[in-house]
């Protein structure tokens, strides 16, 4: 006689479930601390490289600006004055700073004039010059004019470069070090946070210590905004159509198919696009933030129309049969009823659609953003076809320079790029909180 099963008592069938569900939570929870474990590491990564960018040393000594070398012809006429170029201010820093440092009591042991001036960066008298030329009564006075220092020197007080380092660099000496650490001992260097590296522009590969990001981010938001003008009601337009208004035939079906197509399509197909269209064709300016933004638009325009048309499949049908039911028009129910209930998911499908445009390189890099942009583009409606650059772009440009302080730019850079991509994700989920409805 079979014994009778409690259902108190667990069997093996029951037990050997009950080790495979155990497992399997095992296994997914493994899964999520590995996935945070990475972003820890890579977050961490990005932040001990790049939170240097953030801060920047100063040098302030006193100048004088001795009109005799500066304006040779004594008209105080810009236009005269412009004959002396940087060269000719540099040498002029280098006195002023060895005379500083004499009056402090600063000792300057094997520190020649010329090891002397490379403390200062050399973007200080390109500053210095545009700031005579555009007030010559600045002539024959003594200011108290602060500058920037080396990339070496910048370095030394962040803790990339170091003593035993200096010693095998040709561009820094242990002896230029050590007058550095006097200086600032001395109150002439201070360290502080650098507000240039997000309003200044890029620099060349000579000056590190003076590249900012203002070109790139003005680039980035004048791409965005073209995104957003083309991209969002083109791409609404479109899924409200297909899906409400278009009869299901071979060719709606082979639109549809192609939508899904075109948002797999690698991005640097976009970029060979643009190119070919953009550039080649319409012979639209290179590296011009609205051919940019064009080609973000065609790539961001899949996502949009799929998003959109999600959210207005997750309306409940009974919204639009009680619209009609009560006397409205199909555009009626569609605009006054399932637009507004959809308008969360459709808001959201957009910023991401937009985050994901932003953080694109590839097509922008064939259409010649990557090149060199030192002066910033003009308000809209001009300035969308000044060269600009963009802020993924200027991440891949200074990555590929020599100096190594262009790698900490590089990581601040992407710092800058993922702080606003978290904020743009944040909207997102704030907009669908704050419209969604519940029925």
């Amino acid at each position: 006689m079979t014994p009778a099963k409690s259902l108190l008592a667990a069997d093996p069938r029951t037990r050997a479930r009950n080790r495979a569900e155990a497992r399997f939570r095992a296994l997914g929870l493994g899964a999520v601390l590995l996935g945070l474990g990475a972003l820890v590491l890579l977050v961490g990564t990005i932040l001990a490289n790049g939170a240097g960018a953030f801060r920047q040393t100063y040098l302030t000594i006193p100048v004088t600006l001795d009109a005799d070398r500066l304006d040779p012809a004594g008209t105080r006429d810009p236009a005269d004055m412009a004959a002396v170029t940087t060269f000719g201010y540099a040498p002029l820093l280098a006195q002023a700073l060895q005379q500083h440092l004499r009056q402090r009591g600063v000792a300057m042991e094997g520190i020649g004039p010329r090891d002397l001036m490379a403390i200062i960066s050399q973007e200080a008298p390109a500053q210095i010059r545009a700031m005579v030329l555009q007030n010559p009564d600045l002539l024959d006075r003594t200011l108290e004019l602060e500058m920037l220092a080396g990339g070496r020197i910048d370095g030394y007080f962040k803790g990339r470069v170091t003593l035993q380092s200096a010693e095998r660099d040709a561009n820094v000496s242990p002896a230029q070090l050590v007058l550095a650490q006097a200086m600032a001992d001395a109150g002439m260097i201070e360290t502080r946070f650098n507000w240039a590296f997000l309003t200044g522009s890029d620099a060349s590969g000579q000056r590190p210590e003076a590249a900012g990001l203002g070109v790139a981010i003005l680039g980035s938001l004048y791409m965005m905004l073209v995104v957003l003008v083309l991209a969002l009601p083109i791409g609404v337009a479109a899924a409200v159509y297909l899906e409400e208004f278009a009869p299901k035939n071979r060719l709606t079906d082979v639109i549809e198919v192609n939508i899904s197509n075109l948002a797999a399509v690698p991005s640097i197909v976009f970029g060979i696009l643009g190119l070919a269209i953009f550039i080649n064709f319409a012979g639209l300016p290179q590296s011009a933030p609205v051919v940019g933004g064009l080609v973000l638009t065609l790539m961001t325009l899949p996502t949009i129309i799929i998003a959109t048309r999600a959210a207005l499949r997750a309306v409940p049908p009974s919204i639009r049969a009680a619209a009609l039911g009560l006397g409205a028009s199909k555009m009626q129910s569609v605009f006054h009823h399932v637009l507004p209930l959809a308008a969360p998911g459709i808001l959201t499908g957009t910023i991401i659609g937009l985050a994901q445009a932003l953080g694109e390189t590839a097509p922008l890099l064939l259409i010649g953003m990557v090149a060199f942009v030192r002066d910033f583009p003009a308000a809209p409606p001009e300035g969308l076809f000044d060269p600009a650059s963009a802020l993924p772009v200027q991440v891949y440009n200074w990555t590929q320079r020599a100096d190594p302080a262009f790698v900490e730019r590089a990581a601040g850079a992407t710092l800058v790029l993922l702080g606003l991509l978290v904020t743009m994700n944040l909207i997102a989920v704030m907009l669908r909180r704050r419209f969604e409805r519940r029925w």
